[in-house]
């Protein structure tokens, strides 16, 4: 399973593409980027989507684009479930995931694909680059908030998002929580146990992905709110004594704060060691109490 061969008998290695939709305007941007991809010789792609709506309201729009696309209905506005959905549908050795508002250049996942050969590693995550509309305060686009960037945390990667990512199917007992499918963090709760299971993770930065920001989005309010809950999916994901948690990001928390201080006339400076505050506070928080903050189906 996750091969066949070509007419010559050689391997053929397939991927499998995967979209995750909840009444998205933008999903059929992305269903194009992902079908216009430039794969390896060698590889071949299916594209599934997985409509998360009550009612499947993307079938018909996935249809009308008369590209090869499998739909599945996974409803209940619980983005875990349609993940899941994803992953027992498909039937490659490797799965990619794209959100439903990027796109993404036509060598975005020969670009994970080359990383993931030459690096040996079972995931490989890239950057997702935010597209900021006219207008945007200059506070936000200097600080670039709405970027998601892996990380290495002492030189290893733990885990990352599903924005932008390539991995080997997993075993079918790791899927991502439903618990955590309403609140988000769901995607790095679910690396985090496939890297504790014992697998190695990559970052490609030439594998990038766009996104473009909502209006909505542009508001201290609205990154306060979203710092404050990733502190609290990290905590609960990251797998680490809750009491160590709560101590230390408590000293970074006024760390972050004291360093804002200063800055109460440079208002980039003085949004981005807050933001840092509050998610260290968002630990806290996470620590003492899982978040029950829904964020998707909203």
């Amino acid at each position: 399973m996750g091969c066949s061969f070509t007419k010559a008998g050689l391997k053929m290695i397939e991927i499998d593409l995967c979209i995750c939709t909840f009444r998205r305007d933008s999903l059929a941007d992305a269903i194009r980027s992902a079908a216009a991809q430039a794969l390896p010789a060698g590889h071949s792609q299916n594209i599934i989507v997985a409509d998360n709506d009550e009612a499947p309201t993307a079938q018909a729009r996935v249809k009308a684009l008369g590209l090869a696309v499998t739909y599945i209905h996974a409803p209940a506005r619980n983005i875990s479930i349609a993940r899941n959905a994803c992953l027992d549908a498909a039937k490659g050795e490797w799965i990619a995931f794209l959100d439903d508002d990027e796109t993404a250049p036509s060598d975005w996942l020969a670009q994970l694909l080359s990383c993931a050969a030459e690096t040996g590693a079972d995931a490989v995550f890239g950057p997702s680059r935010a597209v900021y509309p006219a207008g945007t305060p200059d506070w936000i686009t200097a600080n670039d908030f709405h970027s998601n960037r892996p990380q290495r945390r002492a030189g290893t990667v733990e885990t990352g998002h599903s924005c932008n990512v390539v991995f080997r199917r997993p075993p079918q007992g790791i899927r991502f929580d439903p618990a955590l499918g309403r609140s988000g963090g769901e995607d790095t709760d679910f690396f985090y146990r496939l890297h504790r299971a014992g697998s190695r993770f990559a970052i490609c930065e030439q594998a990038q992905v766009t996104e473009p920001v909502s209006p909505s989005r542009l508001s201290f309010r609205w990154l306060a709110e979203r710092r404050m809950a990733e502190g609290q999916h990290y905590a609960q994901s990251v797998g680490r004594s809750r009491s160590v948690l709560v101590a230390a990001s408590l000293a970074k928390a006024a760390f972050s704060a004291a360093r804002a201080f200063p800055y109460a006339t440079n208002r980039p400076k003085l949004a981005f060691w807050t933001l840092r505050a509050l998610f260290h506070l968002g630990v806290v928080r996470g620590a003492i109490k899982p978040s029950q903050r829904e964020i998707y189906g909203s």
